[in-house]
């Protein structure tokens, strides 16, 4: 393997310039710059990323585990988080828990003990010994999809609660009264309870009864959603509305809808969250949470490596959702649009 002295030797000039070339390359003349280069591109120098990253206690490298690769919930945020971390000279390495809270746990010690400089989870919900592990390693973390300035975890993102409460007033205002809800099993999933706990909100404030919230809880997929989907309309025929816990599940629900004769919103309304391009495409097309997905990874990219540099940052950054109202949603039949 050809080494840095190789390298400097075919170019004429020290070692030291080498280096300086390869790592702060406007510090090094164009024509020195020049001879270098061709000299690594003749001998196929590689630097000593191992010896590198250990001289300098850093391996360029930020970790990112997601709860899914299967549908495309976290593919906009997280493309967006790459594109700003290579501007920046880092790369991704990026894991797939599958929502399983022990294999997240350990895919989140792998990337740390194996260098990651810094970390992007997704959600609150994990073990505090998971956290007190990453802290005790001095590796800068932080959520993302959820903003709790209560919870002690740097975060961006939104106020799932909140945003979910916004739909289901609006629902309401049209005149729905009996709802139902499809969701993630939300024991080990924050975003998943606090949509759930947004309906109830609303129809709390609404003088309902949140208990007469008719949840069904299933992975998501949109065949999983067609399942919940008829259970709710089987078990409690008299629903009008079926809020879903993003757009993959309510898709799932528009087809065992449209499988079962319901016109949608005529028969029943539904809805989703998070604003995917199929949104857009469904028939009806379908209403939902617009959630700045790309924004959110953008942002995340910049707060991690701006912690890295020791800058000074904000705890939390609260991002805005807004409601994405489309043909899937309309007043129950028989009644008019009555919105405050």
């Amino acid at each position: 393997m050809p080494t840095l002295a190789d390298v400097a030797q075919r170019a004429g000039v020290s070692t030291a310039t080498v280096s300086c070339c390869l790592n702060t390359p406007d510090r090094v003349g164009a024509p020195t710059r020049a001879r270098v280069l061709a000299a690594v591109h003749e001998l196929g120098y590689a630097p000593n990323f191992s010896a590198r990253a250990l001289m300098a206690r850093r391996t360029n490298t930020i970790g990112v585990v997601i709860p899914t690769m299967e549908n495309a919930i976290f593919a906009r945020g997280v493309q967006a988080f790459q594109e700003e971390l290579v501007r920046h000279g880092y790369t991704l390495l990026i894991a797939s828990s599958g929502y399983e809270e022990a294999l997240e746990a350990e895919q989140i010690r792998t990337l740390v003990t194996r260098g990651a400089d810094a970390l992007l989870l997704i959600g609150y919900h994990r073990a505090p010994e998971i956290y007190e592990f990453v802290a005790r390693r001095g590796v800068p973390l932080l959520v993302a999809w959820a903003c709790d300035p209560a919870l002690d975890p740097p975060a961006i993102g939104f106020d799932n609660a909140a945003a979910m409460a916004a739909l289901a007033r609006h629902a309401l205002g049209l005149g729905h009264r009996r709802l139902g809800m499809i969701s993630a099993p939300a024991a080990a999933n924050d975003r998943a309870r606090g949509r759930i706990a947004g309906v109830r909100r609303a129809m709390d404030d609404a003088g309902l009864s949140p208990e007469a919230l008719s949840v069904v809880e299933t992975p998501y997929g949109i065949d999983s959603g067609a399942d919940a989907f008829r259970q709710i309309v089987t078990t409690a025929p008299e629903t009008t509305l079926v809020l879903c816990g993003n757009d993959v599940l309510a898709l799932g629900a528009l087809r065992a809808a449209k499988a079962t004769g319901m016109q949608v919103p005529c028969d029943v309304s539904v809805t989703g969250f998070d604003d995917i391009d199929i949104a857009l495409l469904a028939e009806p097309a379908l209403t939902t949470v617009h959630v700045p997905h790309r924004e959110m990874g953008r942002r995340a990219a910049d707060l991690l490596l701006a912690r890295l540099r020791g800058d000074d940052v904000p705890r939390t950054t609260a991002l805005t959702t807004h409601l994405c109202l489309r043909a899937s949603l309309g007043p129950p039949r028989g009644m008019k649009a009555s919105v405050p």
